[in-house]
């Protein structure tokens, strides 16, 4: 099996050096930039399996690529910034970044987050990347919501990670208890906000009344249910 491939985008060197260094060593294959523009560039033929991305560029802010990275290329995404304002975390979640490291950090720490982030990604058994249900198809190995004319929508790496949270658990009760040790994160203000943008906009992708949805429902003080039944193929 090859070898997970992680792209590094940050501005200096010795962080490039220093991070490529861990991971080559933990088994990972690398590929390193300083710009976004090479980066961006270099997505026309490769779309690695990780990016971890510096949000201070010297062509362009890191934030801009994080959506594009999260929803159009379907890659775990991981901000590695210096700023820890609590306003660029969340910032950076909703845009679909599925975790953020302030520096400076212990390599060691950034490999265990790829490498549980990974985990999550094969956790369902292998030949089980569709679900089915009310009428939608969840392709999870393209990261479509496919519709029954189908018409198909776009979520991202993060936004699939709850999507499959819930179907996997359909008619049971979860938590955001549940959801914080499932996803990994932080407790506080940054995962609960980052969450809460995560399912409204899933809400809207799978077209629901947002003052009465039918499929995510919000126990007021305890969690969510997800209230279809759902298949797996």
């Amino acid at each position: 099996m090859t070898a997970p491939l992680v792209a590094i985008l940050d501005d200096e060197p010795e962080i490039r050096t220093m991070l490529a260094d861990a991971l080559d060593e933990a088994g990972f294959r690398t590929v390193s930039f300083g710009r976004a523009t090479e980066f961006e560039a270099s997505l026309n033929t490769t779309v690695p399996d990780v990016c971890l991305v510096d949000l201070s560029l010297p062509d362009r802010d890191g934030l801009s690529l994080v959506h594009r990275l999260a929803l159009e290329k379907g890659a775990i995404v991981i901000i590695i910034s210096g700023r820890a304002q609590v306003r660029d975390r969340v910032t950076g979640l909703e845009l679909g970044a599925d975790d953020y490291i302030i520096k400076p950090f212990d390599p060691t720490e950034v490999v265990a987050r790829i490498r549980a982030r990974l985990r999550r990604d094969v956790a369902t058994p292998s030949g089980q990347d569709q679900a089915h249900f009310a009428g939608w198809v969840a392709r999870f190995d393209r990261f479509v919501l496919e519709r029954e004319d189908g018409s198909e929508t776009a979520f991202s790496h993060a936004e699939g990670e709850v999507l499959r949270l819930f179907l996997e658990r359909p008619k049971r009760l979860i938590t955001r208890q549940s959801m914080l040790e499932t996803l990994g994160g932080s407790a506080g203000d940054s995962f609960d906000r980052a969450m809460d943008v995560r399912i409204s906009r899933l809400r809207t992708k799978l077209c629901e009344d947002p003052k009465n949805p039918k499929l995510i429902k919000t126990i007021y003080g305890a969690g969510y249910i997800f209230l279809a039944d759902v298949t797996w193929s």
